[in-house]
């Protein structure tokens, strides 16, 4: 197909702009501009992702009285946000242990995650030894089963090697996810060429140097949102939390609930204490969010 500049020196101008306009249009081209039933679709999505969030700010800057005249709460924000939070830190609910321990979990679950998911979405995709493919069938077939079937027996191990009532018995069984095995194999499957593996054993590197020099460096992307999905994962997790460890030792949802226990008509302080366990996560956006696009990005195109 000829380029757009021959067309303008042999059959003018008009036909070059006609060439260049059918090569936008083209379905699947790389320049073709999205319209706007895009656009509208887009926008629809993004209100209905953040009206939950403005919902509870707007109940969260509120007070009792207003709430209970009126449920739906006015789109201009009241001035009771402050002295909700101030309440929320006066009241006798552990904020700030909850806060410390629901930090070490997804710090290290986040951190584990994505070492061990790493290594082995390296080993599926790169290493050649026998059972590889029915093995990791059987991974990815762990992901259709409820995290509730496996509650009992999981919370009888945890009791019987002493375990109850400690963070480790929170963060040891999501240290490794069936997700991030299979994430990590189908980026690492393209993203890593064999060459670089096969020159690194040349030049005499080990197994593990290879993986740390060479497959951490081209799988940071990907590990990257995997560790930030990781994160948010244990930063909101409630169930297993809730029923492993005590009311002494809890984690943030778990503050969160005995607030809604204490004050369970108060939905101002509700909201209040909701929207500062979420303040951590929009930081955790604001910062890392363009590194978190480009591991979507860089995992959907080459996994």
């Amino acid at each position: 197909m000829s380029s757009v500049p021959v067309i303008a020196q042999t059959a003018g101008k008009g036909a070059a702009r006609s060439a260049a306009k059918r090569r936008r249009n083209k379905v699947g081209g790389a320049d073709r501009r999205p319209g706007w039933i895009t656009y509208t679709l887009l926008g629809i999505v993004l209100l209905v992702s953040v009206y939950p969030l403005l919902y509870v700010f707007l109940l969260g800057s509120s007070d009792q009285l207003t709430i209970s005249q009126n449920p739906i709460p006015s789109l201009i924000p009241q001035g009771n946000l402050l002295e909700n939070f101030s309440r929320v830190f006066e009241s006798n609910i552990p904020l700030l242990k909850g806060f410390v321990n629901s930090m070490i979990v997804a710090v290290l679950q986040s951190l584990s995650v994505v070492v061990f998911s790493t290594l082995a979405g390296y080993s599926f995709a790169k290493l050649r030894f026998r059972g590889r493919g029915p093995l990791l069938v059987f991974v990815i077939a762990t992901m259709a089963i409820p995290t509730q079937l496996g509650i009992v027996p999981l919370f009888i191990v945890m009791s019987e090697i002493g375990w109850s009532g400690k963070l480790i018995a929170v963060i040891v069984p999501g240290m490794v996810t069936a997700f991030g095995v299979f994430w990590m194999t189908q980026y690492l499957e393209n993203a890593l060429p064999f060459e670089l593996i096969e020159a690194a054993r040349m030049d005499g590197a080990s197994m593990i140097r290879t993986f740390w020099h060479v497959a951490m460096p081209a799988a940071r992307p990907a590990a990257a949102m995997l560790a930030l999905f990781t994160f948010i994962g244990s930063w909101t997790a409630f169930f297993w939390p809730f029923i492993i460890l005590n009311g002494s030792n809890p984690t943030l949802p778990m503050v969160i609930q005995q607030l809604q226990a204490n004050y369970f008509q108060d939905y101002s302080l509700i909201m209040a204490g909701v929207l500062l366990s979420t303040l951590p996560l929009i930081f955790v956006f604001l910062f890392a969010g363009r590194q978190l696009v480009a591991g979507i990005m860089q995992g959907a195109v080459k996994g």
